[in-house]
C-alpha cells in the first residue's frame, strides 16, 4: 500500500511541487480548449453567476426580437394595404370625374358599373392585408396587435386594427347607376373622406412602425451589449494563457529534475550496500 511506502521530505516536497503544476497545466490547458477562464461556478462564482445573468438576459431580448420583426412585417403589411387601397379609391375617384363629364346615362351607368367593380376590389384588399394571422385592415376577423418591447412585459406598443373595406370606409354602391349629378357628388364626397381616412392612418401606422424599429435596434445594440459584457467575465486570454502553459510546461520538467536530485540520497545508501 502507498501508505507502507516512506519517502524523505525533500522527495515528498518535489512530489507535491509535480502534483500541483500538473493540475495548473490541466486547469490551463481547458482554459485554451473552451476559450473560457471561467468555465464552471468552482473557478469564479461571482464572474460565473453574473454572467449567466447577463446571458439570460440577452436570451429573453433575443426571443423578443422575433416578436418584434412579426410586428414590424405586419404593420408593414398593412401599410402595402393602404397604399393599394388608396390608388384604387382615387381610380373611383376618377371615374366620379369622368361621370360629372357627361350627361349621357347610358355613360354614366357603365362608370358606375366600374365605380361598384373597383368597390368590391377594396374589400377584397383589405382583406388580403393580413401577415401571421393578423390583419390590421379588416378589424371584423383579426384582432389589434401588441408588441412587447421589453423582457419583463411592462413596456409594449398596440396597434389598433381597423375596418378599411368599403363598408368601413363608407364607400357605399353607386346610386341610381349615377343618373343624377347628385348621385356623383355623393360618392366623390365618399371617396373624398376615404381617401382622408386612408392618409391618416398610414400616417399612424408610419409612426408605429418607427417605433417598433427604434426598439428592434435598440434591443439588438443591448443584446450586444450584454454578450460583451458577459464574455469580458469569463473569456480567457488565449496569449496569456499559451505563455502560462509553456511557462508550467518548463516549471514541470524543473520539478522532475528536483525529484530526481532528491531521490538521489536513496540511490546513494543502496550504493553502499553494492
Amino acid at each position: 500500500m502507498a501508505a507502507d511506502i516512506v519517502l524523505s521530505a525533500g522527495v515528498r516536497s518535489n512530489l507535491l511541487q509535480l502534483q500541483k503544476t500538473s493540475e495548473l497545466i490541466t486547469a490551463t490547458q481547458s482554459k485554451l480548449a473552451t476559450g473560457k477562464r471561467v468555465n464552471t461556478a468552482l473557478d469564479n462564482p461571482i464572474n460565473y453567476f453574473t454572467a449567466q445573468g447577463v446571458q439570460n438576459r440577452a436570451g429573453d431580448l433575443g426571443n423578443l426580437l422575433d416578436l418584434m420583426s412579426t410586428g414590424i412585417n405586419t404593420i408593414q403589411a398593412a401599410n402595402n394595404g393602404i397604399t393599394a387601397i388608396t390608388k384604387l379609391v382615387q381610380s373611383a375617384q376618377a371615374l366620379a370625374s369622368q361621370a360629372m363629364q357627361t350627361s349621357d346615362t347610358t355613360i354614366r351607368a357603365g362608370l358606375a358599373t366600374q365605380f361598384d367593380a373597383i368597390r368590391g376590389q377594396v374589400t377584397q384588399l383589405a382583406a388580403d392585408a393580413g401577415f401571421n394571422g393578423i390583419n390590421l385592415l379588416d378589424s371584423g376577423t383579426s384582432a389589434n396587435l401588441t408588441v412587447t418591447l421589453n423582457e419583463n412585459g411592462n413596456s409594449s406598443v398596440t396597434i389598433a386594427a381597423v375596418d378599411f373595406s368599403s363598408a368601413g370606409l363608407s364607400i357605399t354602391a353607386s346610386a341610381n347607376s349615377w343618373a343624377t349629378t347628385a348621385d356623383i357628388q355623393a360618392a366623390s364626397t365618399d371617396l373624398t373622406a376615404a381617401l382622408t381616412t386612408l392618409r391618416s392612418q398610414a400616417q399612424a401606422f408610419g409612426s408605429n412602425l418607427s417605433t417598433v424599429q427604434a426598439r428592434q435596434d435598440f434591443t439588438k445594440a443591448m443584446i450586444n451589449t450584454l454578450q460583451t459584457g458577459a464574455d469580458s467575465l469569463t473569456l480567457a486570454d488565449s496569449n496569456e494563457e499559451g505563455a502560462n502553459l509553456l511557462a508550467l510546461q518548463t516549471r514541470q520538467q524543473l520539478s522532475t529534475t528536483a525529484l530526481s536530485l532528491a531521490s538521489q540520497a536513496s540511490q546513494a545508501v543502496l550504493r553502499l550496500f553494492q
